[in-house]
C-alpha cells in the first residue's frame, strides 16, 4: 500500500482541519518515558511523532492520553494528530510501523471529530500493575514485570485497597515532584488478583498522578508481605505526606491498559479498535 493513498471522502464531522485518533502499544524498559526532551534521549513520543511526520512528509506532533514514565509499558495508548495531509486510515497505521522500531507499534486509526482531544476529553484511565511473585529471578519477562520474592498475601492486599476507592486526596501517594495543581483524584476501581505466580493489581480513575499507581503497588506489597495490616493503606493516604508512604514500586510492571472517552468517541474508538484489521 502506497504512502500516498488517499482517504476516501471526508465525513461530516471533519473540521477542516482533519483530526485523527490512533492507538500505540510500546514496551517501555528501553525508553525513557512517553513525552519527548529536549536532551534527546529515546523516548516513545519522540519515536512515533518521527515516524508519522515520515508518512505525511512534514512534521507531526501528537497529543497523548496520558504520559508514562520511564519503563513504564502501553497496552493501549491513545493519542490524536491534527493534520490536512490526506491519508488513508490504513497508511497511518502501516506506514507509521514501517517506521517504528520493533518495540512501538501503531494498532489502530479512525478519524474523529474537531472537539476530539486524546487527554483533554478522556473520562478514565486504566491501568494495569504486574508482580511475579515467586523466590527465582525473571528472564523471559525481564523488565517487562516486577519481581517480587517475599510471599504475598493477596487477601490482605485486597482489604488494604478497598480504603483507597472513592474521591480522595493521593497527595501521599504521588511523586514529589508531581506538578498536577490538584492532588483529587477518584479511583473507581482497585482489584488485586493472583494467577499462579501472578499478581495483576488493576486500577482505574478519572486521572493518575506522578508515580500514584507505583506508589499504590509499593504500600499493597508491603501489606501483602506482612509488614503493616491493611488499613495502613488509609492511614499513609490521611497523612497527605508522600514520606509516609514507603516505596515507590519498579516501573517495569506497569501498564496502561486503557482509556475511556464520552460518547459518540468511546464507540469510534471501539469499532476502530475491534476491526480495524479484519476489513
Amino acid at each position: 500500500m502506497s504512502l500516498q493513498d488517499t482517504t476516501k471522502p471526508r465525513p461530516a464531522f471533519y473540521p477542516q482541519a482533519p483530526r485523527i485518533a490512533l492507538g500505540v502499544e510500546y514496551n517501555g524498559y528501553a525508553f525513557k518515558g512517553w513525552q519527548s526532551q529536549r536532551s534527546g534521549v529515546r523516548t516513545v513520543q519522540q519515536c512515533v511523532e518521527k515516524a508519522l511526520s515520515k508518512v505525511a512528509n512534514q512534521p507531526i506532533a501528537v497529543m497523548c492520553a496520558g504520559r508514562t514514565d520511564t519503563g513504564v509499558h502501553g497496552t493501549e495508548q491513545v493519542i490524536h494528530i491534527e493534520t490536512d495531509i490526506e491519508r488513508s486510515m490504513y497508511s497511518w497505521a502501516f506506514g507509521a510501523n514501517s517506521q517504528l522500531p520493533d518495540d512501538v507499534s501503531i494498532t489502530w486509526a479512525c478519524p474523529m471529530p474537531g472537539d476530539f482531544h486524546a487527554r483533554f476529553s478522556a473520562i478514565q484511565r486504566h491501568y494495569r500493575y504486574i508482580i511475579l511473585n515467586r523466590k527465582v529471578r525473571p528472564a523471559i519477562k525481564a523488565g517487562q514485570v516486577t519481581w517480587f520474592y517475599h510471599d504475598l498475601d493477596v487477601t490482605r492486599m485486597q482489604a488494604a485497597a478497598e480504603h483507597l476507592l472513592g474521591r480522595h486526596d493521593f497527595s501521599a501517594y504521588r511523586a514529589k515532584g508531581c506538578q498536577a495543581k490538584s492532588p483529587i483524584r477518584h479511583i473507581s476501581r482497585l482489584q488485586v488478583e493472583r494467577f499462579g505466580e501472578t499478581i495483576h493489581i488493576e486500577v482505574s480513575a478519572n486521572a493518575f498522578l506522578q508515580h500514584m499507581v507505583r506508589n499504590i503497588a509499593g504500600v499493597l506489597m508491603t501489606i501483602g508481605r506482612g509488614k503493616a495490616p491493611p488499613e495502613w493503606a488509609k492511614t499513609v493516604l490521611e497523612t497527605r505526606n508522600r514520606s509516609d508512604g514507603g516505596i515507590t514500586a519498579s516501573p517495569h510492571g506497569l501498564y496502561l491498559t486503557g482509556v475511556d472517552y464520552p460518547q459518540p468517541w468511546q464507540t469510534l474508538i471501539e469499532t476502530a479498535r475491534t476491526g480495524f484489521w479484519k476489513t
